[in-house]
């Protein structure tokens, strides 16, 4: 979100991504668009389709100038939105006219096109026509006043109204990248657009991610915040972290602050949320215990992530599954299966563990826990549990590997700052942004300041370093 929460991010993995996780998760995203083949043909003629899927893929066809590509696969998939709606999309890819089969490594062929529409609105949300290649014919063309050109288009196709809910983030040659903003303040959980053009003005790339809220989820209220008066809570925000050199081989000792969301009504403060985009989950936050181990040994169970999803379904708006809220009952019994597991894998660790969360995802309940007495570690050791229908532990992702990387690395020097020293060092580079944030509660989305600071101090020789810098 800022410099520092970017670098803090990637080094500390503290908060704000599901860390090991992230990248397996944003897998499991598109992971539809492979598992049907249905080697149909479309070259303007009818196909053996509902009625409602062929006019999508008639829609696409003309409105992305595919008369030179043939429809290779298509599949509907739905996801669930921060707001606990289901939303239906038909995934397709287009492979063009003079391709027949995958790469030999099983990989779309250069030009293929894979869009994402969803089935209600007709909204195009990702456009991707790989490694930046397109036969299209009469499509979608800038030319002219390139920016300003990109921006109406993307106010045609997304509904959303420049200037008052999305605002432009960075422009390279060839490429705009949008996120969203209430009136130019930013939003939390927020969106970002990204649109890329060949230099024959031809759409090449178009994503639309995350979430563009409306001026009815936003309570509005003058920013009135000042940085003086949260100084006493900044203080608390600096944390002792060990960062790793993989230059020098060796761990340094560092005094950086972890961000922090505060209410600009109440001055209550809000962390970054690791499951601030899912739709809804369960905070448990418990330590885990158990008296006697589980000696038989836990079989991990492979895990169906596929959906078959009927037009019925689909053109129904059928709540997705992992919209239902997570009952008191469901909790105790994942609970249960939690501490199971845990006692087979991890006998020596009760009450080293504490679970955070349940969520719900495609079809499972997964639970998210952390590991106490990491000793400030760059980042805590994480497990994320799966839970099937049955309440039974079927499968579970750590990051254990990441601890190895580390093992062979030299320690910090002597720590020669204290937290005073350095908070000393620090107070006059903090930073203080006005952000719409989104409160589960009441749902809606807050104004608040996002209190970050981009530097750390070095807690052995007292250096101020700006933490992109690391």
């Amino acid at each position: 979100m800022t410099q520092g929460r970017a670098v803090l991010n990637v080094i500390y993995l503290m908060r704000g991504s599901l860390f090991l996780f992230s990248g397996f998760q944003k897998t499991l995203e598109k992971v539809c668009y492979t598992i049907i083949d249905l080697r149909t043909r479309y070259r303007g003629g009818k196909l053996v389709e509902d009625r409602r899927i062929a006019e999508l893929i008639d829609f696409t066809r003309k409105k992305f100038g595919l008369k030179n590509y043939y429809l290779k696969r298509r599949q509907l998939c739905r996801r669930v939105n921060y707001l606990n709606e289901t939303i239906y999309t038909l995934d397709m890819e287009w492979f063009p006219d003079h391709v027949v089969e995958l790469g030999e490594d099983g990989t779309n062929p250069p030009g293929t096109a894979v869009i994402e529409i969803e089935i209600h609105t007709r909204k195009v949300t990702s456009v991707i026509f790989v490694m930046g290649k397109t036969y299209a014919s009469e499509g979608i063309h800038i030319s002219g006043q390139y920016k300003e050109e990109v921006i109406g288009w993307v106010e045609q196709e997304t509904g959303l109204v420049y200037g008052e809910q999305f605002h432009l983030d960075k422009e390279e040659e060839g490429e705009l990248i949008f996120k969203g903003s209430i009136n130019g303040i930013k939003v939390y959980p927020g969106g970002i657009i990204e649109i890329k053009f060949n230099k024959e003005g031809k759409l090449t790339f178009f994503a639309v991610h995350g979430y563009f809220p409306s001026v009815e989820l936003v309570r509005k209220e003058t920013f009135t915040l000042t940085r003086n008066e949260l100084m006493h809570l900044a203080h608390n925000q600096f944390k002792l972290v060990r960062f790793p050199s993989h230059e020098r081989k060796k761990l340094f000792a560092v005094y950086a602050m972890d961000e922090v969301f505060i209410t600009n009504h109440t001055m209550a403060l809000i962390l970054f949320d690791v499951l601030a985009d899912v739709s809804a989950y369960v905070k448990i936050d418990e330590v885990l215990y158990w008296d006697n181990p589980v000696r038989q040994p836990f079989i991990r169970k492979e895990i169906n992530w596929l959906e078959s999803i009927s037009t019925a379904q689909a053109f129904s708006s059928e709540p997705s599954p992992d919209s239902f809220p997570i009952t008191e009952q469901e909790q105790e019994q994942c609970m249960e299966a939690v501490k199971k597991m845990m006692s087979q894998e991890y006998p020596n660790e009760s009450g080293r563990w504490f679970v955070e969360t349940l969520h719900r995802e495609r079809g499972y309940i997964q639970a998210i826990l952390t590991k106490d007495g990491d000793d400030c570690l760059v980042f805590k050791s994480k497990l994320l549990i799966m839970i099937d229908r049955n309440f039974q532990a079927i499968n579970y992702m750590d990051n254990r590997e990441m601890f190895k990387i580390y093992e062979g690395f030299e320690l910090p020097d002597k720590i020669e700052i204290s937290k005073e020293q350095a908070y000393g060092k620090l107070k006059g580079l903090l930073e203080l942004e006005p952000y719409y944030v989104y409160d589960q509660e009441q749902k809606k989305y807050v104004l608040c300041g996002l209190l970050d600071c981009h530097y750390s101090v070095d807690a052995s020789t007292g250096e101020v370093i700006a933490l992109n810098d690391l």
